[in-house]
Formats: C-alpha cells, structure tokens, sequence
C-alpha cells in the first residue's frame, strides 16, 4: 500500500485557507464503463479541436473540488479560447510598470471601475490572497481600459487563485476576456442588464412553471429586479464544491452554461415550494423572494452533479439560440433608449449611440461615402457596445486597389466590421458584418469548407437615396429556417452578403461589379434601384478594440 504525505497532496495554491473549506463526500459517478480520465487525455482533445467531446467529459466527470486535476486543466481550457502567447513575466512587467514592484502594496489598492463593491467575493483565500486578487483585478483594469463593468470578473479571479499561480492566473483570464468565439463575461453595464433580461425571457419560455412560481412570492413590478441579481445566484450562493464544477464546464462553454445553471436553480426552487408545508414557501413570504432565493442557493438542497443534470437536460437550448435572444434583448433595449432619448438635446456620448468627436473626425477625415449626418444615422444602428470604439479605416479601394487578396489580407482577422459601398450612380449601401471573414476558411467536422457563416446581429443598410436599416428576420420571428440563416459568404472570387431566394449584395473578385437583390435572411428590397451596380468606393471600417 502507497502512503501519500499529505504535504504532497496539494490541491490548492497556498494562498487558500485550507481549513475553511467544508468537507463533502465526494460523488461516485465513475464507473468501469468510465473510468477517470487524467489531465494529459483531456489536453489531447483540446489540441485536437474535439470540442464536443471535450464538452461531454467535463459534464459527466464529477472531479471533488480537492482534485489536483484543475491545477492544470482550468488553465488549459481558458487558453483555448484565445492563445495570446504571452512572454514569460508580461504580467510582472504589468504589475512592476503600475505598481513600482512586485512586492504587495502596503496599502489598499483603489480597484478599477468594472468591479461592484458589494461582490468582491473571495471564497477561501487567505488575507494575502486576497491583496493578490486586488492586484490581478488592478492589473487587467490597466491593460483593459475599455472594460467599465464586468463585477464577475473578481469572482472568477478568486476562483483561478484557488488552483493556479498569480501570473497564469492573469494569462487565463486575459484569454476569456479576449475570447472571439464565445462570449463568457459581458463588459458595460448595459450589456450586463441584458444577460438578466435574457435569462428572464428563456425561463418564462423554457421554464415557464419556474418563472411563475416565482410570482407567488414577488409582485410583477418587482420581478425584474430578482432577475437582476441572475449572476450572484451562483457566485456569492452556491457552495464551494457546486462553484467549481460549474466552473468546469463553464470555461469550455462560456456564459450559456450559467444561463442553464440560473435556469436550474430557479426549476429546483420551484419543486422544493411546491412541497406540503414547504419551509421555504413560508420563508419566501415571509422575507421576500430575493433573500429566500439566495439562501436557496447557499443551502443548495442538491449534489452538484444533480444541479448540473437539471441545467444541461433543459432543452433547446442550444449556444446559437441563446446569442439570439441576445442580441434580440439587446436590439430591444437599444429601440427604447433611443425613443426615449429623441426629445432630449444630442449629447455626443458613445454610451449613448451617438459617436463620440473623435469619432466623427476619424471617419470624416478618411471616408469618401459618409455624410455626418449618414453617420449619425449609421451609428444610432450599431449594436450598443460597438458604439463606445473608435473605427478605423482598414481598406479603401481608393487607397488599397481594387482586389479581394488585399481586402482578405487587411480585413479577415477583424471582428465586426463594417462595409460601405457607394456606386457610379452615387447610391450609398452596406452591410454591418458581426463575424470575422477569416470564418470563410472554416470546416465542418467532416474537413468540408463551411458555405455561409456570421451571425444574427449581421445586419443590411441603405444610407442614399433611401435611408433603412435590414435586420436579421430572426429578430422578430423565432422559427426561421436554414434559408433565412445565409448571413455571410466569401472565397477567392466573390463576396456575399445575405442569401435565400437571392443574394442581398454580391461583389466580383476585383471588387468592381456586383449586384443586389431581395433575400430571405433579411427580407430586404434591392438595396440599389438597378439591382446590379458598379462601384465607385468601397470601404470597409473596424472598431479599435472591439471585444465580443
């Protein structure tokens, strides 16, 4: 029999306070059938880009909190999303640069605007441990300075500091804030009200006797703002042991998983009111929704691996759905802001859907198609947290030449962006393109080049001689179909945008011809009366640092 020394056995970094963390058996879910599976076969299916399997094995392997597996894999999985490849001690180079030195400082650190001071939640670090998340937190404040409030953003660098070092602590965390792919943390306030509106809109459809129970215990006019503490359901009430496993599969799948996680704990809520003399019905009445739910959550009457079986088991839920209701939520709010703002003077604030000086100066100094008033019409369109980014002319045909290759070449690693064509007949249309055009490179699971690509918030425009914008039919229509889904295409010979009973706009390889005709994506009219049409100016504008 091997004796393990218990001073081996460190799962934890040792700015944690062992001590503190409660003991709870640990879960027997592995079988002969499955056994467990260790870091290195993990880190094989990453390499390999097996994403799905990676995905079904953190939902099914219930590791203890305890378990040395995370020193490694958390890591692994974060950089997945966005391998910056930083140089070994960038991030001392940071806090030395800020700081004036490696050493802690001996006072408290004024931390950056994205943090909610009543959720600066640090679990089972130690006093030390907590300086050293202060300082993380500081450090990505100075090198994200367009960040203005993401309070998740210290929870998950708390939970990091458990079970890696100070500087992989950062790495990882850079590389979710960064991440194109998936979305894992919103970054403006208004961004974060639009996660809690949209797990409010999916549980009154997809659990829709959860969301009415809850009208038992709290008026209408109130409800929203139960909803609007959706994030801390899970990071300030459930346990440690339930917190890390949600994490697990949170750092594959990004921010859906805690959208089914708030959606569970909402569905076990209600079984557990809905029971004879349920002491937490009584509870609820007596103290109010908001307090019950959180001590709920704390007390969690379920092993996480039941908690994560009721998330994962809602149905139709997929990655894609959830975007849209998204970007719907979001559409939604930005109409009523800016109804509700068209009486009041026009304050140039990029948080207000209008661009900021510097803004119009960039594109008045370098456009050859915009009007001020164009763009001001054009900006009011953008989605809310594009607008707070200065654009940036990537490739003019005037400056750049008439070629696909050069456009590909200075457009394809930028995401969104944002096309203007203005043709020999002056008509001035576009498009404003939500995906990278490097997608037009990906392939299936089978090694087939993929056709269409991009998204939802994709959306069409005519600036002269009419001036409409063309979203997406999927904004007001849930069940659309695979032709109203052709949002964008591109290969060595020719550009498209839209698609479905017709092409919305379609361009030649040397970017002089093209044409444009109804489609079902976006059921848009021909954006320029003769349909087909030759261009006098294409361009094409990025947003310097756009984060999805």
């Amino acid at each position: 029999m091997v004796i393990i020394n218990d001073l081996d056995y460190q799962p934890f970094q040792s700015l944690v306070n062992v001590d503190s963390i409660p003991f709870v058996i640990p879960e027997c879910t592995i079988t002969k059938k499955q056994p467990n599976k260790t870091f290195s076969e993990i880190q094989h299916l990453i390499s390999n880009g097996r994403h799905k399997e990676v995905k079904k094995l953190l939902r099914s392997h219930h590791w203890p909190a305890d378990n040395m597996i995370r020193s490694q894999l958390w890591s692994a999985l974060c950089k997945q999303h966005n391998n910056n490849n930083m140089t070994e001690g960038f991030y001392w180079d940071l806090v030395v640069q800020l700081f004036g030195t490696k050493e802690l400082p001996d006072k408290t650190s004024i931390l950056p605007p994205f943090v909610d001071s009543k959720h600066r939640h640090i679990y089972h670090l130690t006093a030390v441990g907590k300086e050293v998340a202060d300082r993380v937190v500081c450090v990505l404040g100075f090198a994200c300075p367009d960040i203005t409030y993401s309070p998740a953003i210290y929870s998950l660098v708390s939970l990091f500091l458990h079970f890696m070092p100070e500087e992989e602590c950062y790495n990882s965390l850079t590389s979710l804030v960064s991440s194109k792919r998936l979305v894992f943390m919103t970054q403006t306030k208004s961004l974060y009200e639009v996660t809690w509106r949209t797990v409010m809109r999916v549980t009154r459809k997809h659990a829709s006797s959860a969301s009415i129970n809850l009208t038992k215990f709290c008026s209408a006019t109130k409800m929203e703002h139960v909803y609007s503490d959706w994030m801390w359901w899970i990071f300030q009430g459930l346990p440690f042991h339930h917190i890390v496993r949600v994490m697990d599969c949170y750092l594959h799948e990004g921010i859906k998983v805690l959208y089914r996680v708030a959606m569970a704990i909402l569905k076990l809520f209600h079984k557990n009111t809905n029971k004879r003399n349920s002491p937490w019905a009584l509870e609820a009445l007596n103290n109010g929704l908001e307090a019950t739910l959180m001590k709920f959550c704390r007390q969690m009457p379920v092993s996480p691996n039941k908690l994560l079986k009721t998330a994962f088991n809602i149905r139709a839920l997929s990655a894609a759905y959830l975007h849209r209701i998204f970007v719907k939520t979001e559409m939604s709010m930005k109409s009523k802001a800016i109804v509700s703002n068209s009486h009041q003077l026009i304050r140039s604030r990029s948080s207000e859907n209008l661009p900021t000086s510097q803004s119009q100066v960039n594109i008045q100094l370098l456009s050859h198609t915009l009007s001020t008033r164009e763009l001001f019409t054009l900006w009011s369109w953008l989605p809310m947290r594009i607008t707070m980014y200065q654009p940036i002319l990537l490739y003019t045909t005037e400056e750049h030449g008439c070629s696909l290759t050069t456009f590909y070449y200075r457009v394809e690693q930028h995401e969104p962006t944002l096309l203007i064509i203005k043709t020999c007949t002056d008509d001035v249309f576009g498009a404003y393109c939500s995906t990278k055009w490097l997608e037009r490179n990906r392939k299936d699971d089978r090694g087939n080049r993929t056709a269409y690509f991009g998204t939802g918030e994709t959306f069409l425009f005519s600036l002269f001689p009419e001036r409409s914008k063309y979203p997406w039919v999927g904004m007001e229509n849930d069940n659309v179909c695979h032709s109203n889904e052709l949002f964008m295409a591109a290969d060595s010979k020719m550009i498209t945008i839209g698609g479905g009973d017709g092409q919305a706009i379609w361009m030649d390889e040397n970017i002089r011809f093209g044409k444009s005709d109804s489609c079902s994506t976006f059921n848009n009219p021909p954006l320029c009366p003769g349909r087909d049409f030759e261009i006098k100016v294409l361009e094409v504008y990025g947003f310097g640092g756009a984060i999805l």
